[in-house]
């Protein structure tokens, strides 16, 4: 089956960081967390949440890659980051990412991500699941190869 656009350059990041992940589309949404676990069959803990934010001063993007079921404590990643945080909106999202809000994947960007932070929760896991482009786009990956591919920073993020 052909991937669409966004999904077939998430398959591209993957070939191009060496790992052998496939991106498959479903029929069913995985827009949210509890839509990918209804989609994939997986515990909602490994599904990979990727939120976009910006610092309020600077305008910088900051991607937080957080675990299904954990809300992110803005307070606590302004103290990483040193700069007060506001949830990105939909238009400055696509313009970092390349992608929609709920098929943002925790790498491959149009525009290199500086300030990423992964939940130290995801790291539990074997394998975990990430969107891939599109809100029916997902795939597969080593919770420690997270780190290695987004060269982010482990933190709690509650």
């Amino acid at each position: 089956m052909l991937l669409s656009k966004s999904a077939q350059s998430v398959q591209a990041a993957l070939e191009e960081k060496g790992i052998t992940s496939r991106v498959v589309e479903l029929a069913a949404s995985t827009r949210t967390a509890q839509d990918a676990v209804a989609a994939i069959g997986c515990d909602v803990a490994q599904i990979v949440k990727s939120l976009i934010f910006k610092t309020r001063m600077s305008q910088k993007p900051v991607l937080v890659l957080a675990s299904g079921p954990n809300r992110v404590n803005e307070k606590h990643i302004e103290s990483l980051v040193g700069e007060s945080i506001v949830k990105a909106d939909a238009d400055f999202t696509r313009k970092v990412t390349g992608f929609a809000i709920g098929g943002i994947p925790p790498f491959g960007h149009k525009q290199a991500i500086e300030l990423i932070f992964i939940d130290e929760d995801l790291l539990n896991f074997e394998d975990v699941w990430a969107a891939a482009g599109t809100p029916h786009a997902v795939f597969c990956l080593k919770g420690k190869d997270l780190r290695e591919m987004t060269k982010g920073k482990v933190v709690s993020v509650q």
